[in-house]
């Protein structure tokens, strides 16, 4: 009975996080006159693909598409690469000011990114670096810095010290060690950790609106998907169909990591 219930509760939160989703994807197929029937349909009867020709015949499509992943790719792959030096020298070095270190990370992250419009935008006007995508990045590079320097800090500190140890007793400098014995096991890690800073980067929305503005040609997908609406209302398919391109990035790259992204390769390793 007790797993019976925890099943029904576990079904129960999967339906009401999957069918936002699923409606979102299914408005994106209906005609016009579904969308704005009284009666719902829960399966496109006419299924169409005029909204999306809709969305990516819109203007700016495929430069605010081009615009966001690199202001992504370069956000995360900067974001892993000074945080794994970070998260190493914190789990596995002994300095001086480290407990401090790891409690101002704990507190970045538990800041509000908001609270940083204002800040970042003056330091943004008086470097004259707005309406820069190298600005975006940097800032995206922040805000996912902080999340990332502790994931990977719980993943170092979850593999033993004894492999690398092994390593340099066979004659390995700490840095081999670290590529040939460490790094392979902290890939999962770094999967997980790309994951979250690809979504975080992916959907921010506020930051572009407050850094980019005159040149409309360096804004993003999350701000493109605003373009569907008008003094007439909005147009609801397009909107839907735009957001289910939007959302696919992220959904093929959760799909493509999702597997790789557990951690048994450490226990593997050390039974091994």
């Amino acid at each position: 009975m007790r797993r019976l219930l925890l099943n029904m509760a576990a079904l129960a939160v999967l339906a009401t996080t999957v069918f936002p989703v699923y409606w979102m994807f299914l408005t994106a197929f209906k005609p016009t006159r579904d969308i704005q029937s009284a009666t719902p349909t829960f399966w496109p009867e006419h299924p169409t693909l005029e909204h999306f020709v809709t969305a990516v015949e819109a203007p700016g499509f495929w430069v605010y598409w081009r615009n966001s992943l690199v202001v992504t790719a370069a956000a995360v792959v900067i974001a892993l690469v000074v945080a794994l030096l970070a998260a190493f020298a914190v789990a596995r070095m002994r300095w001086r000011g480290r407990s401090a270190f790891v409690v101002a990370v704990f507190a970045a992250q538990m800041a509000p990114w908001e609270a940083l419009l204002v800040p970042v935008f003056i330091i943004a006007r008086d470097s004259e670096l707005l309406d820069s995508l190298a600005m975006l990045s940097g800032v995206y590079f922040m805000i996912t810095l902080p999340f990332t320097i502790v994931t990977l800090r719980g993943f170092l500190a979850a593999i033993p010290a004894e492999l690398e140890e092994a390593a340099q007793v066979d004659g390995c400098s700490r840095l081999v060690a670290f590529r040939r014995v460490i790094f392979p096991l902290l890939a999962p890690g770094l999967m997980a950790t790309s994951l979250f800073g690809f979504i975080t980067a992916w959907n921010e929305f506020a930051f572009v609106n407050v850094l980019i503005i005159k040149d409309q040609d360096k804004r993003t997908l999350p701000v493109w998907l605003s373009s569907f609406r008008d003094v007439f209302g909005t147009d609801w398919g397009a909107t839907m169909a735009a957001a289910s391109l939007f959302a696919l990035p992220a959904l093929l790259l959760f799909l493509f990591l999702q597997r790789r992204v557990g951690t048994g390769m450490t226990a593997g390793a050390v039974k091994g």
